[in-house]
């Protein structure tokens, strides 16, 4: 039996058409009892974006504006994880210093000079997020002192990253208004809201 087959129907673009791409919707408001992939960003669902560790600080922080975000992977030409790189980076004292260390000017600081290495990076199993909550998040984060945590998942026997989670992220989730970037007064003023909450 043959099967035939006819042209599909085709239409112009319109001048206005968007892109589609992946999204990783997550829920405007959380509690510390939600499950944790509720702050999970899953990049299975959305994109990771990266810079690379020859990039110029300015083209890093450009990449950041562009795609509203506040970190990027940054990417060995093998197209492993050689670290991170976040705004707080960038407009923070590391730059300057690597200006008066190696005499050079800020437009050619790299992104390698100020990266958080990938030696240095903390993860978390994809495996204990998905039994875990919010509130797991929360005291991981704080426990840590960090602005991020990244969740590895093992894909054919090699360590990926599955997902972030954000501070900011899921200061916005809980409804906390975070106004410093120092973490140890983030979680305070996280714990006083909920506290009254």
């Amino acid at each position: 039996m043959t099967t035939t087959y006819t042209r599909l129907p085709s239409r112009n673009l319109d001048k206005i058409a968007g892109l589609l791409r992946p999204a990783c919707v997550l829920p405007e408001r959380v509690g510390l009892d939600n499950p944790a992939l509720d702050v999970m960003t899953d990049f299975r669902r959305l994109t990771a974006f990266i810079a690379t560790p020859g990039d110029t600080i300015k083209q890093a922080e450009e990449r950041m504006i562009r795609r509203k975000v506040r970190l990027l992977f940054v990417m060995d030409n093998e197209d492993r994880v050689a670290g991170l790189i976040t705004s707080t980076d960038i407009h923070g004292e590391k730059p300057m210093q690597v200006v008066q260390s190696h005499g050079i000017r800020r437009d050619e600081v790299l992104v390698a000079d100020i990266m958080t290495p990938v030696e240095r990076l903390e993860a978390v199993d994809f495996d204990d997020i998905i039994h875990s909550r919010v509130g797991h998040v929360l005291e991981t984060l704080k426990a840590r002192g960090r602005q991020h945590a990244l969740v590895i998942e093992n894909v054919n026997g090699q360590q990926m990253v599955r997902g972030l989670l954000s501070l900011s992220q899921l200061s916005k989730q809980l409804g906390v208004t975070v106004e410093t970037t120092e973490v140890a007064n983030t979680f305070l003023e996280i714990e006083q809201h909920l506290a009254h909450a």
